[in-house]
């Protein structure tokens, strides 16, 4: 999802001239990388991984290529699976965010690299949480946090389980928003919190091929009813953003004192000024709200495939992983343990004790129509 439209600067316009795609055969030392991922993804590579990486091992450079989405890298996987085939030089090295099981029987084709296998030296730092699988590589996390106006709420003040939250929107009534479900991640995740509340706080409840109808009735209706009965408390007694900016935006003019948001786009918002820089940040210790991991896949017939493995282990590497958290406003793939003990201590408040997932697919769907439906009724999807 495209979340991060209303922070990207000039810079970031000015990458997307030097990412064009290579068209020449891959040369001998130079890291062909291919990304979907937003333009601050593409910044942040650009202006901090390539020249630091660059310098550390001379000889080598990273060629960031912009595949343009999601879709585009999976191209790029069916031209890698042909080139196996054919024993040829795919023209790409690494993947920064992909799914290993795409294109379909690319790890048994073996095309990618198996990870955990490769002796990254910093592999083993890597968080328990965000591994999915040992062919991918999680090295930056989002995950949904609440964000409030310290002017008007004391940290110790603020609700840290579910049903505290839901006491202090009903004691606030008019200071808390979210954005509906299908116009932005962090009120869709704040549903689905609501969901996991009502289903025994047990995300593995839900798997993306486990929806039927009836029981996506009995699940989710309790979780319309909830979320029916704090409508009233919201701000201006049941509205909603059309999106993740406008959660954040409402937030920086005062006019809420709390609304879900992105970890990474908070932070952003903060070191950029758009936030101050006393604005709190806080995750529910229950159970948090939803989030995931990018993860990143090496190219195991891929032409520069060991420098490639340097570049996977660099990326775990303590003075990435501390910038991705600071610059990038993203969650380390690595271990918190890991980070310097002033950066815990900065963040200690948004330090997840767990990273639940929530599956697309058929409960996605379920999901978008029933809040409209049974939470929102006289809100129009179209709008």
């Amino acid at each position: 999802m495209k979340r991060r439209t209303f922070m990207m600067s000039a810079a970031g316009a000015a990458a997307g001239l030097v990412l064009a795609p290579r068209i020449s055969l891959a040369a001998k030392g130079t890291i062909d990388w291919y990304t979907g991922s937003d333009t601050n993804i593409l910044d942040f590579w650009s202006n901090v991984v390539k020249p630091a990486f660059e310098a550390a091992n001379p000889g080598v450079k990273l060629n960031l290529v912009d595949a343009g989405d999601g879709p585009g890298i999976v191209a790029m996987g069916e031209r890698a699976l042909a080139a196996k085939q054919t024993n040829t030089d795919p023209q790409v090295d690494y993947f920064e965010h992909a799914d290993p099981l795409l294109p379909a029987g690319a790890i048994e084709a073996g095309i990618y690299v198996n990870l955990a296998k490769a002796g990254l030296s910093n592999y083993p730092r890597v968080n328990p949480l965000a591994i999915q699988s040992d062919y991918s590589l999680p090295y930056r996390g989002s995950q949904v946090l609440l964000a409030y106006d310290t002017a008007k709420l004391k940290a110790e003040d603020a609700p840290k389980n579910w049903d505290d939250l839901v006491r202090w929107i009903k004691a606030n009534p008019g200071q808390f928003i979210y954005n509906r479900p299908d116009k932005g991640g962090s009120g869709g995740n704040f549903v689905r919190r609501a969901i996991h509340q009502v289903n025994g706080r047990d995300p593995k409840r839900f798997t993306v091929d486990n929806y039927t109808q009836e029981a996506g009735d009995e699940a989710l209706g309790k979780a319309w009813k909830l979320l029916a009965d704090i409508a009233p408390f919201l701000y201006d007694k049941g509205a909603y953003t059309s999106g993740n900016s406008q959660s954040l935006q409402l937030l920086s003019q005062g006019v809420v004192t709390m609304t879900p948001v992105w970890s990474d786009q908070v932070l952003q918002a903060i070191n950029q000024g758009v936030l101050p820089p006393e604005t709190g940040l806080v995750q529910l210790q229950d159970l948090a709200l939803c989030g995931d991991f990018s993860r990143g896949v090496v190219l195991a017939n891929g032409a520069n495939r060991d420098d490639a493995l340097k570049l996977a282990d660099f990326i775990l590497s303590e003075d990435i992983q501390s910038k991705i958290l600071i610059e990038l406003g993203g969650f380390p793939g690595i271990s918190w343990d890991y980070l310097p003990d002033a950066l815990r201590a900065r963040f200690a408040d948004i330090i997840p004790k767990t990273i639940p997932f929530f599956p697309g697919g058929k409960w996605e769907i379920a999901i978008n129509d029933g809040w409209y439906r049974n939470v929102a009724p006289n809100i129009s999807r179209k709008v």
